[in-house]
């Protein structure tokens, strides 16, 4: 059974500008529901991560002031969120949503978070929409708990994977691979164990090549025991911020083309979900449900 972590708290009270791109996380249930790809039984609601997992990934100073909303201005602008309670329950809930699904795609062989994939959190500070790093949070969960010696993180997100990157580049056991768009956000990278920079423009069909090379590249060098796939859509050629030309559908062969590789490896996958911010909110659901179709197909393949 395809398990599915979701909380009801992701529409925060926020500026209209913020507003807009938090409503997938409503809609995506509502409409892999309405097609009868999954059922109310998929989804689960996870209660707040532990600090002791949190301090695996994060300084405990860091934490303390995120809890304390000590953050500075400066701190502050650089997650691109008004600091609140609120937002940081939502942090703590969405890092534990990644620690379960671990457990289920071990269980199952694949399991999603309709959040996550904050991977531009630092070990010591929040940027870009991150505050704390659920991939990297769990992927630590999964090392301790499972005595894991090897985990794959593949990032498809449009922006590189920088705080993953960071947090993990001294950690052999964990290969970071991220796709990304060259000139784009964060400006500043960082080093992951395989990088791809795209060129602004790049059509499907050259992004799907650089894909496939990738992974057969990685298919060579390591034999994970588990992946993270962050999943993002702002590939996606109606995206804003994205500054790719891949369609809809070359975004879905994109997922195919990870959880085929998943399952040709035999290897349990946690997808979660990045960012995407089409102007069109449909553009932006309808990528993302695709995704779960995708992991669906896994399964029951």
């Amino acid at each position: 059974m395809l398990k599915i972590s979701y909380d009801d708290i992701y529409i925060l009270n926020l500026p209209e500008n913020h507003r807009f791109p938090m409503l997938k996380y409503e809609l995506i249930p509502q409409q892999l529901i309405y097609e009868g790809i999954v059922n109310k039984d998929n989804f689960f609601s996870p209660q707040p991560v532990k600090n002791y997992w949190l301090i695996k990934a994060h300084d405990i100073n860091y934490i303390e002031k995120l809890n304390g909303l000590n953050l500075s201005k400066s701190e502050i602008r650089k997650t691109g969120f008004p600091l609140t309670k609120q937002l940081v329950e939502r942090e703590y809930i969405i890092t534990q949503g990644t620690l379960d699904c671990v457990d289920f795609a071990i269980e199952y062989g694949a399991s999603a978070n309709i959040a996550g994939g904050t991977h531009h959190s630092f070990s010591d500070r929040g940027e870009g929409f991150c505050l704390f790093n659920d991939v990297a949070t769990a992927s630590f969960y999964a090392l301790e708990k499972y005595k894991m010696s090897s985990i794959l993180v593949i990032d498809l997100d449009v922006h590189q994977g920088n705080g993953t990157a960071s947090i993990f580049k001294n950690i052999k056991k964990v290969f970071t691979f991220s796709m990304h768009g060259e000139r784009n956000y964060p400006f500043q990278k960082e080093i992951s164990d395989l990088d791809v920079p795209l060129k602004d423009g790049i059509k499907g069909d050259e992004y799907l090549r650089l894909l496939d090379k990738s992974l057969r590249e990685i298919k060579n060098k390591i034999k994970p025991e588990l992946i993270f796939y962050i999943s993002g859509v702002d590939i996606l050629e109606t995206d804003k911020l994205g500054r790719l030309k891949v369609s809809r559908e070359d975004c879905k062969k994109r997922d195919d083309m990870v959880f085929e590789f998943a399952q040709n490896q035999k290897v349990p996958i946690v997808s979660v979900m990045g960012g995407g911010y089409s102007e069109k909110i449909y553009d932006i659901v309808e990528a993302h449900c695709n995704t779960f179709k995708a992991m669906t197909s896994l399964i029951e393949g």
